[in-house]
């Protein structure tokens, strides 16, 4: 049957939709197995589908939520690049957003949404509180009242994009002896300074898990529950070493928990790999809306249905600016995950590594001078920490030839425009220079034609 098939035509029958979101959180919560507390994305857990292996499609802020949003990678949607600093979706109406509006949903945005810097109801949002932005407790406020003024119109179903600037940097300041317990999470090495570090994200989880706890009170209260599929998530890894904007499993591992109709139930764990580009499809089939012909994802509902145990072979993600421009690709299956590099830099770009502790200690110890291979090849199972690169190994040349073609394929067949040569920054956006060392150094901001002009750097955040 085909997805238009199955439009419903009563919106009543349609599910709510809550969208919880945070920054730079990966899967470092208590319902992967670490020892951050965190109950109510817990309690989330236990009622619902926790997926082990779920990955976003570029490890940096706004490429990657707007590769969930609109279904697509994120050269696809042409967000090559941080919204706040000039980059900007092709069509915005291929948002999530203007799909469920369509539709007749109630589109209602709270808090944190990074996908444009101008106004978001462009979007397709019909809703838009003011103030919410960065500040926690508006934001949960804002979502409260959506939940409450959705139960009193109860012929209208909504979609609530809750969105929070937990767990991005700055943390808040943990006492120090919070961080006597506190086990860095490899590859992260067992320093002062970082078990710190990590005390302070630790701290900031606290608070967005509270925030979490507030609005699904409110749905448990208004008796949505039932009628509401949550879907808790973040952009991608934690804004560490060798995590956030890498394209190992430390950078595009993210936690993804649903619960609600649709089989989204039971307190289940599936070790599926899947992407943030299947969440658009899923949420069309279960509302009986039919599937935008832009989307690259695939529904997950089959899995829930236990009509499958995969629904993909491989998973994409991809690098071109974060501060700064560092292109990469990557492709990840079961047992292999490649990285290619583009360009001639062999060293990290350091803008792109956020400030804090555990920045100091590894740019104390070379990390600055250590040598990025153009290709990386990790067996994913004997290697779970992806450091050891076998690409030159003879014995691993036929899989890494696999993976290479098998990226290169999905390159051409989503118009990359990193084969056309290096990306250029578009009119407009600012950047830093890929040879400076901080992240608060002068930007370059390209004009109309492409030129770059040295500017000094307002502070905006990552």
């Amino acid at each position: 049957m085909k997805p238009k098939d199955k439009i419903v035509a009563d919106p009543k029958m349609r599910p709510n939709i809550l969208y919880l979101h945070s920054h730079d959180t990966g899967r470092y919560i208590e319902s992967y197995g670490y020892g951050v507390r965190s109950p109510n994305l817990q309690r989330l857990a236990e009622g619902g589908v926790t997926f082990r292996r779920a990955f976003c499609a570029a490890p940096t802020c706004s490429p990657s939520r707007a590769s969930l949003l609109t279904g697509q990678s994120a050269h696809s949607s042409g967000m090559l690049g941080l919204a706040h600093r000039g980059f900007h979706l092709n069509d915005p109406s291929q948002h999530i957003a203007t799909t469920l509006r369509d539709a007749g949903y109630e589109t209602v945005l709270a808090g944190v949404q990074h996908v444009t810097s101008g106004d978001p109801s462009g979007l397709g949002y019909t809703t838009v509180p003011s103030g919410t932005h960065e500040n926690t407790g508006a934001t949960v406020r804002a979502a409260v009242e959506a939940i409450q003024h959705a139960a009193s119109h109860p012929d209208q179903p909504f979609f609530l994009d809750a969105g929070f600037f937990e767990t991005h940097r700055p943390f808040p300041d943990a006492p120090e002896e919070a961080a006597r317990y506190v086990s860095p999470p490899p590859p992260l090495p067992d320093t002062a300074h970082v078990r710190q570090d990590m005390a302070g994200y630790q701290q900031s989880l606290t608070d967005l898990d509270n925030a979490y706890g507030e609005i699904l009170d409110t749905l448990d209260s208004t008796g949505l529950a039932d009628t509401t599929l949550v879907i808790a998530t973040t952009d991608h890894g934690i804004a560490f070493p060798w995590m956030k904007c890498n394209l190992t499993d430390h950078g595009t591992g993210v936690l993804l928990i649903m619960r609600g109709p649709g089989g989204f139930s039971g307190g289940q764990v599936n070790d599926a790999m899947v992407s943030h580009l299947d969440l658009y499809p899923t949420i069309c089939e279960l509302a009986g809306i039919e599937r935008p012909d832009w989307l690259q994802g695939h529904s997950m509902l089959p899995l829930m249905r236990g009509e499958t145990d995969v629904i993909r072979e491989e998973v994409f993600a991809e690098v071109t600016f974060h501060a700064a421009y560092e292109p990469q690709r990557g492709i990840r299956t079961d047992r292999h995950t490649l990285i290619r590099r583009f360009g001639d830099r062999q060293t990290p770009v350091l803008p792109n590594l956020d400030d804090g502790p555990s920045r100091d200690d590894v740019m104390d110890a070379g990390y600055a001078d250590a040598g990025l291979p153009e290709i990386a090849l990790f067996d994913n199972l004997l290697d779970p920490q992806q450091r050891v690169n076998l690409a030159e190994s003879p014995a691993h040349r036929a899989i890494r030839d696999d993976l290479l073609a098998r990226l290169q394929r999905w390159m051409a067949e989503t118009d990359d425009p990193l084969l056309l040569g290096d990306v250029p920054v578009p009119p407009g956006a600012r950047v830093n220079d890929p040879a400076s060392t901080t992240f608060s150094e002068h930007l370059l901001e390209s004009d109309a034609d492409g030129t770059l002009h040295r500017i000094p750097n307002p502070g905006t955040i990552r």
